[in-house]
């Protein structure tokens, strides 16, 4: 390289000078800015040929080492970057164990019966009809309602069809009553008729309008028929 930038400052040298050599008219003054260019060229060779020939001498440039692993800090294997921390929805147990999760029964105060229990349905109940008393124009009647089960039943139906629509039913107690004809419908008297778990109530009543033949023609208790009717 430096050969070819001396080669080159000769050769420019030897045809500034055939050229100024060749003109008459070239003054002092061109005479100097060419020897001056020449030999601003010529250093600047000479500068480029050592550089080249001593690079050891030239200044290094320097770059600032990366930081240590001891500097940077290394995080260690156990810990993570990042951990949610949920929040605490139950107190802890006294014994420093994780605590219980409410039971039913806790939550509502009382206790709550298994899936596989089941709750006793009312029983059928039975009813006996039987004539307390008879006058000239009337008798007494009277239905004993009973339960056999083991839950008590608030809501029944008795039912006594008379032979005639002229009859009346009066001084009924233990139960309302409404007429349909010749059929008359008791039911209970509010919380009055409840028919207790395995005891009875009983539903009396006077029948007025004829001497004879004014026994009822059928009785029923929920549509099943009463004992103790008459023939």
């Amino acid at each position: 390289m430096a050969i070819i930038l001396l080669d080159r400052v000769v050769a420019v040298a030897s045809a500034t000078r055939r050229v100024l050599t060749g003109r008459s008219d070239v003054s002092r003054a061109t005479w100097v800015a060419v020897v001056s260019a020449i030999g601003v060229l010529a250093a600047t060779t000479v500068s480029v040929v050592v550089v080249l020939r001593t690079p050891e001498k030239l200044a290094p440039v320097t770059l600032n080492p990366p930081p240590s692993v001891d500097q940077v800090g290394t995080p260690s294997a156990g810990t993570p970057r990042a951990h949610a921390i949920p929040v605490a929805t139950t107190p802890p147990s006294p014994s420093g164990g994780p605590a219980a999760p409410p039971t039913a029964a806790s939550s509502t105060g009382g206790s709550t019966p298994s899936a596989g229990t089941t709750a006793p349905t009312p029983a059928a109940l039975g009813a006996e009809f039987a004539i307390a008393d008879s006058a000239l124009l009337s008798y007494g009647a009277s239905v004993t309602i009973s339960n056999p089960g083991q839950v008590p039943v608030p809501q029944w139906t008795l039912a006594v069809t008379l032979p005639r629509e002229s009859l009346r039913v009066s001084q009924v107690e233990g139960a309302r009553v409404v007429q349909d004809g010749a059929v008359w419908t008791f039911v209970p008297d509010g919380g009055a008729g409840q028919v207790p778990a395995g005891a009875s109530v009983r539903v009396t009543f006077r029948v007025n309008g004829a001497p004879v033949g004014a026994s009822p023609t059928a009785c029923t208790i929920d549509g099943t028929t009463c004992a103790g009717m008459p023939d």
